[in-house]
């Protein structure tokens, strides 16, 4: 396993419910960070084709038309256009963790593939439980969705969505797990509006979802790749979100890569700057946060304190022996 590395978070504006073109633009982007020497690439939550912030702005009624396109652009597993994102990987010859709206069937889910540097998925996993409103959109994954960390050559690799941050035993599964560099995937999040225009939580906002990546990082003792979606002013009619007052665009991005011990690693960028925010790491260094906390090793007390897993995934039907 190689110790030293270099990893990157994809900043960017997805190919607005575009499936071929956000195909394109993936593959780019995986060119890019192999000329770049990234060994590790992160993509936001549903970065193909977009986080559709309809949803929090807008009725259903007046949702449903680009819903029914957001779901006729969403990306199946199995599909050609997988396909050549998968032989992309493979030509750079780096591993990456794919954010993306998949759709099975007639059904959709928040989804992120792990993607080795031979081109194979080799662990697929859901959100498993679409926060509020996008339970509207996207179904739930199953406990074979539990699992979120794989053996690569540039170590232990994990990966959540968005909300999935704020379930402390499901972050706490992960730790379990051995993380080393954990990729947390998000959409476009922003300030806090003006309270006299709108009153929006605190931590719907880009500050409180950063942080809580960082928390991710501290208490995980893991690297984590930030990876998040920007939105420009040309395509927020697209979106049906003119005058919306929580979108600020140019803006959404708030990406950065923390160390083990919650240290941001990059200068911050701009909310609406496009491209790869990369830095190098030794995954040794980690041996510096876990000498003082091991969450899940000397500083645990499995005797008081533990967590039950069910890894077994629901069906919609079984069939039994006769």
């Amino acid at each position: 396993m190689t110790q030293k590395i270099r990893v990157g978070a994809v900043q960017a504006e997805p190919a607005w419910i575009d499936l071929q073109g956000g195909v394109d633009k993936t593959i780019q982007l995986i060119q890019q960070a192999s000329r770049d020497g990234v060994n590790v690439l992160g993509f936001p939550e549903v970065w193909i084709p977009g986080y559709p912030w309809i949803i929090w702005t807008r009725s259903v009624v007046e949702s449903t038309e680009l819903m029914h396109d957001y779901m006729a652009n969403s990306m199946s597993r199995t599909s050609p256009e997988m396909a050549r994102i998968c032989a992309a990987v493979k030509e750079a010859g780096i591993f990456v963790v794919l954010g993306y709206s998949e759709r099975d069937g007639a059904s959709l889910y928040i989804a992120q593939s792990f993607i080795s540097t031979e081109g194979k998925i080799v662990h697929h996993r859901r959100k498993i439980k679409p926060t509020h409103v996008e339970r509207s959109i996207w179904g739930d994954g199953q406990a074979d969705s539990l699992k979120s960390v794989v053996d690569t050559p540039f170590g232990k690799v994990g990966g959540l969505n968005c909300w999935e941050h704020l379930q402390p035993l499901l972050r706490y599964y992960e730790y379990c797990q051995g993380v080393q560099v954990h990729v947390a995937s998000w959409p476009p999040m922003f300030p806090l509006p003006d309270p006299k225009e709108l009153k929006w939580p605190y931590h719907e906002t880009a500050e409180a979802s950063l942080r809580a990546s960082q928390f991710l990082a501290i208490e995980g003792q893991s690297f984590v790749i930030l990876s998040t979606q920007v939105i420009t002013e040309r395509n927020l009619e697209k979106l049906n979100l003119l005058g919306v007052k929580v979108i600020q665009a140019p803006g959404g991005g708030f990406s950065m890569i923390f160390g083990p011990d919650g240290k941001m690693l990059c200068e911050p960028w701009p909310a609406g700057k496009e491209g790869i925010m990369q830095t190098d790491i030794d995954l040794r260094d980690i041996d510096y946060a876990k000498g003082l906390i091991d969450t899940v090793g000397h500083y645990s007390r499995p005797d008081l304190l533990s967590l039950l897993v069910n890894p077994k995934a629901a069906q919609t039907y079984q069939l039994m022996d006769s």
